[in-house]
């Protein structure tokens, strides 16, 4: 089903005076949010244009891959939990930005909301200092802090390709 999105998502500026978690939970919710008004307004087989060749990076993939980042660092590094990927496969490792014609923003979307909502749940029950109970592949252990902070990194840097992705979809530029 292709369906075209209208904007509708809030977007909050952070706050100039916030103490340090407060400030790390706003400007990933920013991040959070520009993702998702990068996608507004356009329909499945806009979301899955993709950039220049060679490169197969387009928006649905990026909502994708960010639902497994959220996935990856919260309840894989966070909390310790063994939650298998939810596109990667063995024969696909990057199968989140690999969107095909049955894949929907709507699921994605779905999915990626999900992701944030229990992310927000497991770093509520942390504090900043605290250390994840599991490890990534290089084996070492991550604080909470350390953990919003690459994921606002990750965000911004993928908001920059949504940027361009946006843009060469249907000019529409912006922050």
């Amino acid at each position: 089903m292709t369906t075209e999105r209208t904007a509708t998502t809030p977007r909050v500026d952070p706050s100039t005076t916030s103490g340090e978690r407060e400030a790390l939970e706003q400007w990933l919710d920013f991040h959070r949010a520009t993702l998702a008004m990068k996608c507004e307004g356009l329909d499945d087989a806009q979301l899955r244009t993709t950039s220049v060749p060679p490169s197969d990076l387009n928006l649905l993939g990026l909502v994708r891959h960010m639902a497994e980042v959220e996935r990856g660092w919260f309840r894989h590094v966070l909390a310790g939990e063994e939650a298998g990927w939810i596109y990667a496969t063995e024969e696909d490792y990057d199968r989140d930005i690999h969107a095909t014609e049955e894949d929907t923003y709507e699921e994605a979307y779905a999915t990626w909301q999900a992701e944030i909502a229990h992310a927000r749940t497991l770093a509520a029950a942390h504090g900043l200092d605290d250390f994840g109970k599991g490890k990534r592949r290089d084996g070492r252990t991550y604080n909470l802090r350390w953990i919003y902070l690459h994921m606002i990194e990750e965000y911004a840097r993928h908001n920059g390709h949504a940027d361009l992705l946006r843009e060469r979809i249907d000019g529409a530029t912006g922050d």
